[in-house]
């Protein structure tokens, strides 16, 4: 029997210069990296060459004078993913589309081509959008957060029956007979229901894994329901492997209850990493001066729909804000009222430890892959997306220095061939339903 271990899944967040609040004033970014496709390309060339999985891009549909630099002035996911698609050859290309503020025959159009295009390499972040604003873009009413769920699942499942529109042997192009697809393996959606009413069918082939991956990263009870019921793969933003292994035994005692195999769970991690337990934290402190108090007040607003942290007494307990944040990014703001009432925390030390936190993934690169196993081995995480907090210093740093020590504990042996992001991820092939078909 063999003992070889199984590989961790990698995935590189493309956000910009990255995920620190002010990354593009750091000296190794550029400025205007958010809107720079060659800088883009670039990382996914190099990302792909050091065998990571995918490539992932958030989104969010709503700003204002006070959002991160980076949201400020941004390329839209379809649109970059479409454009990487056609210049990588192995790595999985994942986005985040809204499910409040997006058409599902549209989404499931756009996100299908993307994956022939790329021959099976597409994946989709299912959000519902937590930040009131976006309804103003839209000219709609933002729905409350547990109506933001019920309409997120049934789009998934709108798209998901018009992915199936056409079998996947249905397009039969014999010239000789002049049939170019077989119209028993065409099927109209024609769903009807509570938000949506499609009809179908879609106007596209299902692609070599079938489906796209549905990846979501809802953390609320909603959120991990959802994922339970429909997600293939998860996000999370865990800051310790407590809470990293608390949410994975939540989400998969829900998966099996769905009769669902287990999903694979990925936090997002900026590693800090240096030669020494001095580098890194010579490198912490470069990043901590690049933000001001103004900035990190704003960062910490954000996740509560943009609140003005400013009217409090910066050095005084964090404030009582009630429910405020319940319909926005509520896992995360949930997370944060605990952690500062549990560790009698400052309004100062809150907003810095949400802005640049130093995390468990700081040291040296000994320290760092230990704590990605230690992760791995204690059920916290199948694999990470690393997001920065400097993109092209973060994957520097971690394919040269950490990747090798994971290789040499057997933690590494990725897969360097031409398949799917659902192979790649040891996710199944998705049968059509109407097809008794099954993958080899």
């Amino acid at each position: 029997m063999s003992n070889r271990k199984k590989s961790i899944k990698l995935g590189l967040m493309l956000h910009g210069a990255g995920g620190h609040m002010n990354s593009w004033r750091h000296e190794k970014a550029p400025a205007d990296a958010s809107v720079n496709f060659p800088y883009f390309r670039e990382l996914a060339l190099r990302a792909e060459a050091a065998n990571f999985d995918f490539l992932f891009v958030a989104d969010g549909l709503h700003i204002n004078e006070k959002s991160l630099p980076h949201f400020l002035n941004r390329f839209e996911p379809i649109a970059l993913l479409s454009a990487l698609a056609a210049v990588t050859q192995r790595i999985g290309l994942a986005g985040t589309i809204s499910t409040s503020y997006s058409d599902p025959f549209t989404v499931a159009r756009q996100l299908a081509s993307i994956d022939n295009i790329s021959q099976g390499r597409a994946g989709w972040n299912v959000v519902t959008s937590p930040l009131a604003g976006s309804a103003k873009n839209f000219g709609k009413a933002h729905p409350e957060h547990a109506l933001r769920y019920q309409i997120a699942e049934e789009y998934i499942q709108v798209v998901q029956g018009l992915w199936d529109s056409w079998e996947d042997d249905a397009f039969i192009r014999d010239r000789q007979s002049g049939q170019f697809f077989d119209a028993d393996k065409l099927h109209k959606l024609n769903h009807q229901g509570q938000f949506f009413n499609v009809e179908g069918p879609l106007n596209i082939q299902r692609s070599p894994q079938g489906q796209p991956v549905i990846f979501q990263a809802g953390a609320s009870a909603a959120g991990i329901a959802l994922a339970a019921r429909s997600a293939d793969a998860v996000f999370t933003n865990a800051r310790t492997l407590d809470e990293a292994a608390l949410y994975a035994d939540k989400l998969q005692h829900q998966v099996q209850e769905q009769g669902r195999q287990p999903v694979g769970i990925f936090p997002g991690i900026s590693p800090i990493v240096g030669q020494s337990i001095e580098q890194a934290e010579a490198k912490y402190q470069y990043l901590l001066s690049l933000i001001s108090v103004d900035d990190a007040l704003a960062y910490l607003g954000r996740f509560f729909d943009h609140h003005d942290f400013a009217q409090y007494p910066l050095d005084g307990p964090f404030p009582e804000l009630g429910d405020l944040g319940q319909n926005s990014f509520r896992s995360t703001t949930d997370e944060i009222k605990r952690r500062a009432k549990e560790q009698n925390l400052s309004l100062r030390e809150v907003a810095f430890q949400t802005t640049l936190p130093k995390g468990e993934f700081f040291g040296t690169p000994e320290q760092v892959a230990d704590t990605l196993i230690r992760w791995v081995e204690q059920g916290g995480a199948s694999g990470f997306i690393i997001s920065g907090p400097v993109l092209t210093e973060a994957l520097d740093d971690f394919t040269r220095l950490v990747l090798p020590v994971l290789a040499a504990r057997g933690y590494w042996h990725p897969s360097t061939e031409s398949v799917t992001l659902r192979q790649r991820l040891d996710i199944p092939f998705k049968n059509n339903r109407y097809s008794k078909k099954t993958a080899a």
